[in-house]
């Protein structure tokens, strides 16, 4: 089984806090933050409304110790927003925590896999 076939079968959420997870959807709106330099734009690549997207970098501001994502406020040249080391940080331990969890399983999600049933295609 290939890497990201599994990678799309295993989902990590981790609970951070009574009520508020972390897993795929806050990691991609981190890392297309990190990639766009802005929350909406970052929350239209994930077909997420500006308020979504805003409520969810709210939460996880608010999460933890620092925040996550800073917002810098609009200008000649427009807003926009940047992880903050502790972000760039969370993410990139989640992905590492995912890619952990992917490779402990890879031998018994292939052998899943490898005894589905054709119908369940």
């Amino acid at each position: 089984m290939k890497a990201n076939e599994l990678a799309h079968m295993v989902r990590l959420r981790l609970r951070i806090a009574p009520g508020i997870d972390f897993g795929p959807g806050k990691a991609d709106l981190l890392e297309g933050i990190r990639e766009t330099g802005s929350i909406s734009a970052a929350g239209r690549r994930m077909r997420m409304s500006y308020k979504r997207a805003w409520q969810l970098v709210d939460e996880l501001n608010g999460v933890f110790d620092a925040p996550l994502v800073e917002a810098v406020k609009g200008g000649s040249g427009g807003g926009g927003a940047a992880l903050t080391k502790l972000g760039a940080s969370v993410l990139a331990r989640y992905r590492r925590m995912h890619a952990a969890c992917c490779a402990a399983v890879a031998k018994d999600a292939g052998f899943l896999q490898a005894h589905r049933s054709s119908g369940a295609d």
